[in-house]
């Protein structure tokens, strides 16, 4: 039964990432607004349920700490394994889309994150400040976006006939809903499995929990890369990670205090950063994701994994 309903999670996790990129597509259509940025707003903070479900949860039952586990954990994975994975299997022209200013938030908002949590905890001070740049960055997000002229891609989808707002709405419930249902049905049994074998608590939960939250952006980053749609991988990817930091913390912190331990302020801090940074070339450079950077980017991704498993 385990395998079975492991099987299920991954078939609803890729059927609920394909109706989010369909329902976000349509939206933008709909709106008059580029795909980017109802990927960086909708899709991003869609993807992320799991892990603002898991810090509340952690956060309600007086262990406020594993939330930020979850969040460092899940950034790193978002970059290495979520973007590498695909990408070993299909070329992202990426070259397209224009997410500089919006990558560049992300890296300021992981800096000023690393900052606040070398101070040892995160205080509800400190949660405010991070969701007022939360605020600033969906106002400056939206702003740049009413501001840019039509591409071709707008241009595209204004020649085809947009679907109803009920047809969208639908699309998108359906996405945001079944992804962390998927999630947890695979992360639930695949752990069942594992105990099965013999793997311990400690193994399955630095590895089949932190990636399990990261298994909607996996999806979603799937299906966005078959379909070619460049602007919704990078706009989930750096949304989602900019929500991590950002709410997920900020609304955590808000609740009680997160301690930070020091080996987060030791090592994967650095490696959250690092991650992030190697975006960089690729979209200021327009450098194309394809197989050899989906390699590198998923080999750091287990030698990441053997370092903390050590």
């Amino acid at each position: 039964m385990p395998w079975l309903l492991s099987f299920l999670g991954l078939f609803l996790l890729l059927i609920s990432g394909d109706f989010l990129v369909k329902g976000a597509i349509q939206l933008s259509n709909r709106l008059g607004v580029s795909a980017l940025l109802v990927s960086l707003t909708v899709v991003a903070f869609g993807t992320s349920a799991p892990e603002l479900i898991v810090a509340i949860k952690a956060t309600l039952s007086g262990s406020p700490g594993l939330a930020m586990g979850n969040v460092v954990g899940s950034n790193i994975a978002n970059i290495l394994l979520v973007l590498g994975l695909p990408t070993l299997l299909v070329r992202l022209q990426n070259g397209i889309t224009d997410t500089k200013r919006s990558f560049v938030l992300m890296i300021l908002a992981s800096v000023l994150f690393i900052v606040f949590g070398i101070s040892g905890s995160f205080s509800w001070v400190h949660g405010i400040v991070l969701l007022s740049l939360l605020t600033f960055f969906l106002f400056d997000t939206f702003k740049q976006s009413t501001e840019k002229t039509s591409n071709n891609e707008s241009l595209e989808f204004r020649h085809r006939t947009p679907q109803s707002w009920w047809t969208i709405i639908f699309f998108i419930l359906l996405g945001i809903i079944g992804l962390p249902l998927g999630a947890d049905l695979l992360v639930n049994n695949a752990s069942t499995l594992a105990k099965d074998y013999g793997i311990s608590d400690a193994v399955i939960g630095l590895t089949l929990v932190a990636i399990g939250t990261s298994l909607p952006e996996l999806a979603t980053t799937f299906i966005a890369v078959v379909r070619k749609k460049a602007e919704v991988v990078l706009g989930n990817l750096i949304g989602s990670n900019i929500f991590n930091l950002l709410a997920i913390i900020g609304i955590t912190s808000l609740i009680s205090p997160v301690p930070v331990d020091p080996t987060f302020i030791k090592f994967d801090f650095w490696i959250m950063l690092g991650a992030s940074t190697l975006l960089a070339p690729f979209i200021f450079l327009n450098i194309q994701f394809n197989r050899l950077s989906g390699f590198l980017f998923v080999t750091l991704y287990i030698s990441y994994l053997t370092s903390i498993l050590k």
